[in-house]
């Protein structure tokens, strides 16, 4: 965040866990997520991760992996049979369903709020009436929101929701839907998502400054990415390792940017947006470099070439053509329905991008893998 002296306080302990980042972009990011956990499932490696944190679109693939989480065995040979409809599934049957255009028209037009709708399809189509409460409690799942009040992350998860300014409500009973519906309310026209809380839900003591009324009777949330757009923090707080799958759409240049306000404005918020991005990412990188950190990371932008593995043979990646990458990452942050082919390549586009870091990067030994649809490519 820039232009603000607001810290969290919070100082835990680095431990030697491997934690997961899924960052936000609509669909976009959450098919691409789904490539990612794909690759490290049948690398042998989702089952070792300690801490899952994620933002926005990110979080509808997290929780609906937290969902399935009970139900697989990580025996490698069962990914047809438990992976692929606990998960996949669910999944792609929501992408193939319009989200945003209906709740913004209801909202609008009929009795309920904008969140309310998105609340409802999140409900329908994968998590039903189950709360945070159904979520495993190891590895620990992280969904993040941004409350506007506060201007910091709020943290849904199993043990507790707590923004560090106001305070924590421990084993929360909020609805899963309603968490990933805060995390990946989009600004403007999806945010905010309120949701009505008691100020005796909140242990005493646990909020820096604003552990009182009106921030303790209801919380203003919107997309978990205005604030930490990759779902960095609570993992870079607690993980020596730490992977992060970037589904981050790419901000295109404009050769006549509008000069009208509204759109003025909406620029110059993306190019905030756009350098916060890039200074996390910077960070992160950095930290790998001086071995500060262990891990990987991994872009919906990135050049699959980058990362130097051979050009032909059983170790070469994926065939991931940069140009076809570039027209995934300019699929527009909608929660809009997308053809099976465009779900296909962008899990393909996950799953090699995440297969060629993690072999250049964090464990040159692992076996190539092979796409999720082999026949569809990016």
């Amino acid at each position: 965040m820039t232009g603000s002296t607001i810290v969290d306080t919070e100082t835990p302990s680095i431990e030697e866990g491997m934690g997961l980042c899924l960052s936000g972009g609509g669909y976009r990011a959450m098919l691409f997520h789904l490539g990612t956990i794909w690759r490290l499932y049948d690398a042998g490696l989702l089952n070792k991760i300690t801490r899952i944190s994620s933002v926005s679109g990110g979080s509808i693939t997290s929780a609906q992996l937290a969902v399935a989480w009970k139900d697989l065995s990580f025996d490698l040979s069962k990914i047809e049979e438990e992976f692929v409809p606990r998960v996949v599934k669910p999944i792609r049957n929501l992408a193939s369903t319009t989200i945003d255009r209906w709740s913004i028209a209801g909202g609008l037009f009929l009795p309920g709020s904008i969140s309310s709708y998105v609340t409802d399809a999140y409900k329908k189509h994968l998590f039903g009436n189950k709360t945070l409460q159904d979520m495993p409690d190891e590895p620990r799942f992280i969904i993040n929101a941004t409350n506007l009040q506060s201007g910091v992350l709020c943290r849904f998860s199993k043990p507790y929701m707590r923004d560090y300014r106001v305070g924590m409500i421990e084993n929360p009973t909020i609805e899963l839907a309603l968490a990933v519906t805060a995390s990946s309310a989009f600004p403007p026209f999806l945010s905010p998502c309120i949701i009505d809380v008691e100020p005796t839900d909140f242990t005493p003591g646990t909020g820096t400054d604003l552990q009182r009324q009106p921030f303790t009777d209801q919380m203003h949330l919107s997309d978990g990415g205005v604030y930490d757009n990759l779902g960095l923090e609570t993992v870079w707080k607690r993980c020596k390792t730490v992977f992060v799958s970037d589904g981050g759409g790419q901000m295109l240049a404009e050769e006549e940017p509008d000069s009208d306000w509204a759109r003025q404005s909406k620029r110059v918020l993306d190019i905030i947006d756009n350098k916060v991005r890039s200074l996390r990412k910077r960070h992160l990188i950095a930290s790998f470099t001086s071995n500060e950190r262990d891990g990987a990371y991994w872009g919906i932008r990135t050049n699959i070439a980058d990362f130097d593995l051979p050009e032909t043979g059983p170790n070469a990646a994926l065939d991931a053509p940069f140009d076809r990458a570039m027209e995934l990452a300019r699929i527009p942050t909608r929660l809009k329905r997308m053809p099976d082919s465009l779900q296909e390549k962008l899990t393909n586009w996950g799953y090699s991008i995440c297969d060629a870091s993690l072999r250049a990067h964090y464990d040159p030994q692992l076996t190539r893998g092979t796409f999720p649809y082999p026949d569809r490519g990016i």
